[in-house]
């Protein structure tokens, strides 16, 4: 029997607020356990809290980022449930009005649009952090507690772990272009959980699903889907049913767990906190806050193709970080050639910043710099070799690519009597190549170019030496 996979996926994404959701706590990962708290995150008696108007614009424009209806009117609920690192005993979370609902996303897979329709986005706070390896017991962290969250909720529309990927990717993009969020997965700052079910393949009958949580990479969730997909259908092939159940999804060995049964709403006991009033927004504010909207990755994507003549592929690479399209454009501004700019960005800026394990945001060269490159191979003062030698120099070290030409030598070889004489050296030294050149076999050329390029430490002018060879040799 051929099986079909349905996922739907809820994600977690800490906004980038200077502030907690609740209090004036500072915002910030890291720092000694328990620094960032204060009453209010730790859930003392008495306390009260006051939402942070920064979370409801950031939740407001990541809803419209992703084509959602924005309420008018919302509220905040407590849902409850009790585990150590939730000092309160209960999280402060929307249930029944979100802020956001009814949107999508357009993801491309092979080639095809596939849309992604998003059921809901609300706003809560995040819970502290269990310290397992700190001694013989375990410790508790509230510096996270009360950190401010959205939760974006797919619909089941999701059929194979690539396109979970792929949505992913998507969705990290956009929400670092709209500033958002950091999304630094690596510091928790985007989180997922995977809701997922097989069912035979042209059913329109949703299967029982399990939901893996809190994983923390794009191959983590490949991975998991993969793994727990493959799981779902032996069971159904022994004839067992499938359990409904929270799992958890161990990496290194590929393999998911039982973690518990799997929570129904109703099993939170929601209720309106009644220590927080509701949320009403204008439709003047909401169009406020979609003025704001900067312009997006597809619609920059878009524009990169049909104005600056990029491929598909090409404009997909650099718009998929708002830090790499932002440098892009700077360096158009300093050199109006888009597909040069281009080039030795997908070919050098993004190999060096991988090595060297810097973010796409933090490019250490500067536009100029870069322009600077480009401009000394257009007017023949270096190869390209050469040129991109430089810029990785210039990259790693801040000094203008001219000075480093100037300081080291570098300057292209273009003097045809002295390319000429050191040809004749070379062809006189290599007899048995010049007979294969005379015997009609052309890659004998290369042999004699690659020769001066070697000689000269690749600063010789290959379209030079390329003419001299064959002058030279044709007289041989």
């Amino acid at each position: 029997m051929k099986y079909e996979t349905v996922i739907g996926l809820e994600v977690h994404v800490e906004l980038a607020t200077a502030t907690k959701i609740f209090c004036g706590c500072e915002n910030k990962f890291g720092g000694e356990p328990n620094t960032h708290c204060c009453p209010v995150c730790t859930g003392m008696p008495g306390v009260l809290p006051v939402l942070n108007e920064k979370v409801v614009e950031y939740a407001v424009k990541a809803g419209l980022a992703m084509n959602c209806k924005i309420a008018n009117f919302s509220k905040m609920d407590r849902k409850g449930y009790y585990y150590p690192d939730l000092p309160k005993a209960y999280q402060i979370s929307q249930y029944d009005l979100p802020i956001c609902k009814d949107g999508y996303v357009d993801i491309e897979v092979g080639g095809n649009t596939r849309r992604v329709r998003i059921t809901r986005i609300h706003m809560e706070e995040d819970a502290g952090k269990l310290l397992h390896d700190v001694g013989a017991g375990t410790a508790v962290d509230y510096n996270r507690c009360g950190v401010p969250l959205i939760e974006i909720v797919t619909e089941p529309d999701l059929r194979s772990a690539e396109e979970a990927r792929v949505f992913l990717e998507t969705l990290r993009s956009i929400m670092k272009y709209t500033g958002v969020s950091d999304c630094k997965m690596q510091e928790g700052s985007l989180r997922c959980d995977v809701n997922i079910s097989v069912r035979e393949a042209g059913s329109d009958k949703l299967g029982t699903r399990t939901e893996m949580k809190n994983l923390n990479s794009f191959s983590a969730v490949y991975r998991a889907i993969e793994a727990e997909s493959a799981r779902q259908i032996a069971e159904l092939e022994e004839g067992n049913p499938i359990v409904q159940e929270t799992r958890r999804f161990d990496d290194v060995k590929g393999k998911s767990y039982p973690m518990r049964d799997k929570e129904e709403a109703h099993d939170y006991r929601y209720f309106p906190d009644p220590d927080l009033v509701p949320i009403t927004l204008t439709d003047e504010r909401i169009e406020e806050i979609r003025a704001s909207l900067p312009e997006l990755p597809n619609a920059k994507k878009r524009r990169y193709v049909e104005e600056l003549g990029l491929s598909e592929y090409d404009a997909g690479v650099l718009t998929a970080e708002k830090g790499i399209a932002d440098f892009f454009e700077a360096c158009l501004a300093e050199y109006n050639e888009p597909k040069k700019v281009c080039n030795l960005i997908m070919s050098d800026v993004l190999r060096l910043l991988n090595e060297s394990g810097i973010e796409p945001d933090a490019v250490p060269v500067k536009p100029a710099q870069l322009a600077e490159t480009l401009k000394l191979i257009d007017s023949g003062q270096v190869n390209t070799t050469v040129g991109k030698m430089v810029f990785e120099e210039s990259f790693r070290t801040g000094e203008n690519p001219a000075d480093i030409v100037k300081r080291k030598g570098l300057a292209q070889i273009s003097d045809t009597d002295q390319l000429r004489a050191l040809l004749r050296n070379i062809i006189e030294a290599n007899p048995g190549p010049v007979a294969d050149y005379k015997g009609g076999k052309q890659k004998a050329l290369t042999f004699f170019v690659g020769q001066v390029m070697k000689a000269t430490k690749g600063q010789a002018n290959p379209q030079i030496v390329n003419a001299l060879a064959k002058e030279e040799l044709d007289k041989a």
